[in-house]
Parts: C-alpha cells; sequence; structure tokens
C-alpha cells in the first residue's frame, strides 16, 4: 500500500468523523467537513462547466467561423452585470430569455415524461384476457398487478375531483385513492431512506478499509498513532461537552 493511497484513504476516515460528529451537536469539526464538501463541489463543477460547456459551445464555435454565437456569449455576460447595484437592470433581460426559453422547453418534455407516458404506462386493454389472466401463474401476477395499477391511477384521480361531494359510491373510491397514494408516499419515503442507508454503509467500508490499510502495512505505523491521538481527541472533547451539558442542566434546574 502506497503512501499516497494511505493519506487519501486516512482524509476520507478524518472527513467521514467530522461529518458524523453533528449526531452530538453543531461543532468545528462540522463546520470544516461542510465547507471543505461545499467549496471543492463548487470549484470542480466551475472547472466542468468551462471546459466542457463554454469552451466548445462558445470560444471554439466562435473560433471556427460560427459568429452568431457572440449573441449567447454577450447574453452570458450581461448576467454578470448583476452584481452592479447601478446596471443590474441590465441582468433582466438575459434572465428573462433564458427563462422562457427553459420553460417552453421544460413543458413538453416534462408533460410527456410524467403525464403521456405515465398515463400510457397504466392503460391497459382489460377487454383482452389475455392480457390481464395471461397464460401461466407469473403472467396471471404481472396482469393483475397492472390492473392494480390502473385502478389505483383511477381511484387518485377521483380523490383530487372535487367538483363533486365525496359521499357513496364516490366516496368509496377516493378512500381507496387516499390508501394508493400513502402506499406511494410510503413506498417514496422508503426508497430514499434504503439510499440513505447505503451512503452510511458505503462510509463505514471506507473506516473499515482505512482500519485494513492503518494496521495492514508497517510503513502506516507512524499514521496509524497519529490517528489514534486524533480519536483520542475527539473523544476527550466530546466528554468536557457532555461535562459543561450537564452543568447547564443543573444550573437552570
Amino acid at each position: 500500500m502506497t503512501w499516497e493511497t494511505f493519506l487519501w484513504t486516512t482524509l476520507g476516515a478524518f472527513l467521514t468523523l467530522c461529518t458524523f460528529s453533528f449526531l452530538y451537536k453543531d461543532n468545528p469539526f462540522y463546520k470544516f467537513a461542510e465547507h471543505l464538501v461545499v467549496g471543492v463541489s463548487a470549484g470542480y463543477f466551475a472547472l466542468v462547466l468551462y471546459h466542457q460547456i463554454l469552451i466548445p459551445n462558445v470560444f471554439d464555435k466562435i473560433f471556427d467561423g460560427e459568429w452568431w454565437y457572440i449573441i449567447p456569449a454577450l447574453l452570458g455576460i450581461m448576467m454578470w452585470t448583476r452584481f452592479s447595484r447601478k446596471y443590474s437592470w441590465i441582468s433582466r433581460w438575459p434572465i428573462a430569455l433564458y427563462m422562457g426559453i427553459a420553460s417552453g422547453m421544460a413543458v413538453p418534455r416534462e408533460m410527456h415524461a410524467r403525464v403521456i407516458e405515465q398515463m400510457h404506462s397504466a392503460m391497459i386493454n382489460i377487454i383482452d384476457m389475455n392480457n390481464i389472466m395471461g397464460n401461466s401463474f407469473f403472467d396471471t401476477a404481472s396482469g393483475i398487478a397492472k390492473l392494480i395499477v390502473f385502478i389505483g391511477t383511477l381511484s387518485a384521480l377521483f380523490y383530487f375531483f372535487f367538483s363533486k361531494e365525496h359521499k357513496g359510491f364516490f366516496k368509496g373510491i377516493s378512500q381507496f385513492g387516499i390508501w394508493i397514494l400513502m402506499i406511494g408516499f410510503g413506498a417514496s419515503f422508503g426508497y430514499t431512506v434504503m439510499g440513505r442507508i447505503s451512503l452510511f454503509v458505503q462510509r463505514i467500508q471506507v473506516m473499515r478499509d482505512w482500519t485494513v490499510v492503518a494496521w495492514a502495512d508497517e510503513a502506516s505505523g507512524a499514521f496509524a498513532v497519529f490517528w489514534i491521538i486524533t480519536f483520542g481527541v475527539f473523544a476527550i472533547w466530546a466528554v468536557f461537552e457532555i461535562r459543561k451539558y450537564l452543568r447547564s442542566k443543573r444550573s437552570t434546574a
């Protein structure tokens, strides 16, 4: 294991601990990790935008003789007048143009992806029994699932139909629509939680890799001792913070 690999692994372990320290309360270690992430991300995306968007789409186009690309370049420069109190009004024109074009492009795309395609996926030929029952057990389960999705979609839409009072048969369909919505929200929330747990497991694996590297490589012994001292500092700081908290609770009691 090279010193460079061990150094980066150690840095990742340290920043992981700094981030986890927020579970106790906000502290300088967490602030350091937070500011580092924001700064590195901003610098990285600035370089990406410069090399992958600005240079190929503006400078290269202009130098290749496509002079009309000067117009979007000027519009981009006009946006920087936002930082001037006197000329900030100039930035409203390119921003308005950008928002108008972006909205015009996003609305049909979102309608197609989130409405039309979803409607197409929810619609099945319920008259054709082969589409529902299928030719085997697994086909039957798939067909029933599609039928449930179709009925659930209609029931959820019925719930948001406010031009008629929800009572009688209409109330029953609306109540079933509420159940469908709750199931959908619960599944989305569970998927989000599992994604966060996956990130947590990945960070725990980073800590495991650091311990393997620290104790398996004899050349890393000095760094291992250094990190043991670092963890000790974390523990001592936590003890002092807890004692301070207990004293404040006793004084207010």
